[in-house]
């Protein structure tokens, strides 16, 4: 089992290589939008799952991550050797690509925030002008009851008559 640390850094290093391979050394023009977001290697070192998203090429265009998977897939070998030669563990890890979903997540959570705030908007529309249901203030003085004034008043007359 390695260090955490050492399979931090380990990769962080994976990261910068494959991100520079698809980017230099490989000419497939299905990874021209193809960015590295992440990597995770096992703690024995010997599995690195690299997380990559793609990007639309124009805003009309949908992003194809079918033919991204298909090359990076296709080249998967390259990329390894690219790894083994730019780390120099003794072991250079299997590589997996996972297309990774935080973008969608994000843009999902940016629309669910611009729907609450349309929500708002709509609440405060309706709020001015409104009146409150019931009374300006709803908190009554405490009122003094009639039957406990009267308890206290026979109260104290009849120690008066006692003392007196």
């Amino acid at each position: 089992m390695a260090d955490p640390a050492r399979a931090r850094k380990l990769a962080k290093r994976i990261s910068q290589i494959v991100a520079s391979a698809i980017e230099h050394d490989i000419k497939d023009p299905r990874l021209g939008a193809v960015t590295v977001t992440d990597t995770k290697i096992t703690a024995d070192l010997h599995d690195a799952t690299v997380y990559y998203t793609v990007l639309g090429e124009n805003l009309d265009s949908a992003p194809d991550f079918a033919g991204a998977a298909a090359a990076l897939e296709s080249a998967r070998g390259v990329l390894r050797t690219k790894v083994g030669q730019g780390t120099g563990v003794r072991y250079t890890p299997t590589l997996t690509f996972v297309a990774d979903s935080i973008p969608d997540d994000a843009r999902r959570i940016e629309e669910l925030l611009a729907k609450a705030r349309e929500a708002d908007a709509e609440v405060a529309r309706r709020a001015t002008g409104a009146q409150h249901a019931g009374d300006a203030d709803p908190y009554k003085a405490p009122r003094e009851d009639e039957d406990e004034t009267d308890l206290d008043h026979d109260l104290a007359e009849a120690e008066e008559e006692t003392r007196g």
